[in-house]
């Protein structure tokens, strides 16, 4: 064991966020702190680094170990460039190297035991040099920066000009380098595209050390981590294995719970329901029993009722007026920003009733389409076209639509006058507010919670084509698995733009992204991107400067957005096809060897007219399979 902490307790006032919070970890674990908004995971977070204390209890760190932390928000002030800010981890490698060159120097001048002593010193600084991978020290620091999606013009970047999410990198990129025995990580994946979460899933798994993570990226904590632990209203749980285990148990205790209070409340029901017909018979006998029915009813330990499983809320929403088939139909796309070129000749369609993510690496133009559409920006050159009965609904990251003066139940009535108050109500449940909070006004809410408001607002709105930028950012788990009930409810279009891998995969019906100024599709969920990713680039969107010496072929690869679609529609039927002729293969060799096992039976050997059948059915079964081998290595 390398950390545990000891029924700690923490309170702000009368809100006890702690409850004699207990849990531990293993050296090399790899461990996820998950709880809504508001549960207290940066609080604990703080008070095993001490920088908060806590009401009671007690963390224990093994002897000698070393920890490192990445808080949420990093105020990183320096005088280097980004590069120079990683190096300067390794400073005790590069003073090493300046004394081994030192000594080298010192070499050529002393003789005797003075050289025997600096070969001595040479002898211990060399091998330590090594044992602390000295040779790679900075090939190390170029990987960790191009890993967290620093790209090498960059590097020279004073630390002190970057944005907020950048200098969080650069703190990601220290902590990973300095190598503590145990690292703790708040919301690591924030400021990170798709491409450098998958690095630092990587980087982790693989990380020697012990990683404690509180994150909401479900598909991230997924692939890193083997232990969840849990704050759930003050209590903490631990879990062993990764979030969707972590879910699947969630489900099965709930469950268990509740009927346990279920049942014990219809026990009680029923003693208390026996005591008074027993009372009622006025009888001494029937008295004293009831009495006696009463201590024991008084000895019970009375469960508290499970409080409701808020992502289990279904809320299915259906926009009044239907759209046309053809909802959008984008052509010959392109825009351009001073000394950026985004993407050029983009082609894509959407029709009624489908969900379409469009991903890619940060910079690449994803919110800029998503502006186009909406006409808030002008491109350059093709057109954006609407399809018949269009009502667009526009969620941005920066919640512009929300008055900041109004209180949540307002903000919502004074938009939709015709909604009952239950009704308001009940969407607002759905969406995490309620009793009290809907009163609360807009301008207190944290970033989280706007975001709900306004995802419920769109939700609301005569819009049947929802464009949502980012819609979970910020949101907890639970508030991400009720967008996703009422996107996948949803009886509308929507084309939203995210890097919650998680997510995408339980929404999305298809897949745009945009990689080397094109747009490639993938007709599936974001398992089927992954698995189609490197093969689907190389056929529509190639890499143009590996490829300019052939402007011929680079040519000829560029298909057009229709046979794109067709491409692909036959890939997927041939391994559909793929699947039924190895399924079918496999039927006929079991018959072909039962029919050997029946053979050799006593009875059957002996049997002409059965043994003729069985030969003549084997003969037939011969020649199928024949076919069948023949159409599997064509399809395979």
């Amino acid at each position: 064991m390398i950390l545990s902490c000891q029924n700690i307790s923490k309170s702000f006032g009368t809100n006890e966020i702690l409850k004699n919070a207990s849990f531990h970890l293993e050296e090399r674990e790899k461990a996820a702190l998950i709880g809504p908004n508001g549960a207290g995971k940066s609080t604990l977070l703080k008070i095993v680094m001490q920088e908060m204390s806590s009401d009671s209890g007690e963390i224990i760190i093994s002897k000698g170990k070393t920890i490192g932390y990445l808080a949420q928000h990093q105020e990183l002030t320096s005088g280097r460039n980004i590069y120079d800010e990683l190096l300067s981890v390794k400073q005790y490698i590069l003073d090493m190297e300046d004394r081994i060159r030192s000594l080298e120097q010192d070499m050529k001048i002393f003789t005797g035991k003075e050289l025997d002593a600096l070969l001595a010193d040479y002898s211990r600084l060399t091998h330590q040099y090594e044992l602390e991978n000295g040779y790679a020290c900075r090939s190390e620091v170029t990987g960790v920066l191009k890993g967290l999606g620093f790209t090498e013009d960059e590097f020279s970047k004073e630390v002190d000009t970057l944005s907020g999410g950048q200098k969080t990198r650069v703190a990601l990129g220290r902590l990973l380098l300095s190598n503590p025995d145990i690292i703790l990580l708040d919301e690591p994946t924030n400021h990170l595209d798709m491409d450098s979460i998958a690095w630092l899933e990587t980087y982790l798994m693989n990380y020697k050390g012990a990683v404690f993570i509180v994150s909401h990226d479900r598909y991230f904590l997924d692939k890193v981590v083997t232990k969840i632990v849990e704050i759930d209203h003050g209590n903490v749980r631990m879990f062993m294995g990764n979030y969707s285990a972590y879910a699947d148990k969630k489900a099965m205790i709930r469950d268990a719970e509740y009927k346990a209070w279920v049942n014990q409340q219809q026990e009680i029901k029923h003693q208390e329901e026996v005591i008074t017909k027993l009372k009622s018979f006025n009888r001494e006998k029937s008295i004293k029993r009831a009495e006696s029915r009463e201590k024991m009813l008084d000895k019970i330990e009375v469960l508290d009722k499970p409080l409701e499983d808020t992502s289990q809320m279904h809320l299915s929403l259906s926009p009044h007026i239907t759209s046309g088939n053809d909802v959008l139909t984008v052509t010959e796309l392109s825009k351009a920003f001073p000394q950026q070129q985004l993407f050029s000749n983009v082609d894509f369609s959407i029709k009624r009733g489908e969900r379409v993510a469009i991903i890619g690496a940060n910079g690449t133009g994803k919110t800029t389409i998503l502006k186009i559409i909406n006409g808030l920006l002008s491109p350059d050159s093709g057109q954006v076209e609407l399809g018949s009965k269009v009502q667009i609904g526009y969620y941005d990251q920066e919640h512009h639509v929300l008055n900041m003066e109004k209180t949540i139940f307002e903000e919502i009535s004074d938009d939709y006058p015709y909604l009952t108050n239950t009704e308001i109500r009940n969407v607002l449940a759905a969406f995490l507010f309620t009793g009290d909070d809907v009163f609360q006004l807009i301008s207190t809410l944290s970033g989280g919670e706007r975001g709900r408001v306004s995802l419920a607002k769109l939700m609301l709105s005569e819009a049947n084509f929802l464009i949502l930028d980012e819609p979970t950012n910020h949101l907890d788990i639970t508030s991400k698995e009720i967008l996703e009930q009422a996107l996948t409810h949803y009886t509308g279009t929507v084309l939203y733009v995210s890097h919650d891998r998680y997510f995408i995969n339980q929404t999305a019906t298809r897949i745009l992204e945009l990689t080397n100024l094109a747009m490639v599709n993938y007709i599936g969920n974001y398992d089927y991107y992954l698995e189609k990713k490197e093969e689907l680039t190389q056929i529509y969107a190639p890499d143009l400067q590996a490829d300019e010496t052939d402007e011929t072929s680079d040519s000829s690869t560029k298909l057009d957005w229709k046979q794109q679609k067709e491409e692909q529609a036959r890939l997927r039927k041939r391994e559909n096809d793929l699947k039924k002729t190895e399924a079918e293969i496999e039927k006929l060799e079991a018959r072909d060897k039962a029919i050997d096992e029946e053979m050799a039976l006593p009875d059957i050997a002996v049997n002409v007219a059965e043994c003729v059948r069985l030969s003549k059915e084997k003969a037939e079964l011969a020649l199928e399979l024949e076919k069948l081998y023949e159409k599997w290595e064509e399809l395979a």
